[in-house]
């Protein structure tokens, strides 16, 4: 299941504590950084033991427009995730708020 840019601010916003994982490029993150844990999609396989503990818990997953977060939410869900949401329309969306 996805979510909104707005439920995301929402949340953000309410101070509420998540599994926010970020899987846009290291530059992309200095640039515009909401605070998510920052594993490159591309370094994503390699990296998962950093967040294994995830696996049963809600992992909100963004990038910059939705489609590597996409890519990413796919991945987990085959690596046994049970609650991946992507966060549609990415960064560029979330700043439109």
């Amino acid at each position: 299941m996805d979510i909104s840019v707005q439920d995301l601010k929402a949340r953000l916003d309410a101070g509420e504590e998540f599994n926010f994982l970020d899987v846009r490029e290291e530059y992309e993150y200095e640039e515009d950084n909401l605070g998510a844990l920052l594993i490159p999609l591309g370094e994503l396989p390699d990296r998962l033991e950093e967040i294994e503990d995830w696996k049963e818990q809600e992992v909100i997953v963004h990038c910059r427009s939705g489609a590597r977060s996409g890519k990413a939410q796919a991945f987990l869900q085959a690596q046994g995730f049970t609650n991946v949401r992507n966060v549609l329309g990415g960064i560029l969306a979330y700043n439109e708020l």
